[in-house]
């Protein structure tokens, strides 16, 4: 992977973490997720695109 695709990714890794943060726990919790595990299902779902 080439740095531009590296940081395009990481831009993409961001504005997920970011959006999903701003969800309330109620709706996170329909996602199957909590706070405590948002950067780690990010960073695992964009490891499978």
């Amino acid at each position: 992977m080439n740095l531009f695709a590296k940081l395009k990714k990481n831009v993409a890794d961001r504005r997920a973490i970011r959006e999903l943060g701003a969800l309330d726990d109620r709706t996170l919790q329909d996602l199957g997720l909590t706070r405590s595990n948002i950067r780690a299902a990010v960073k695992g779902a964009s490891d499978i695109i």
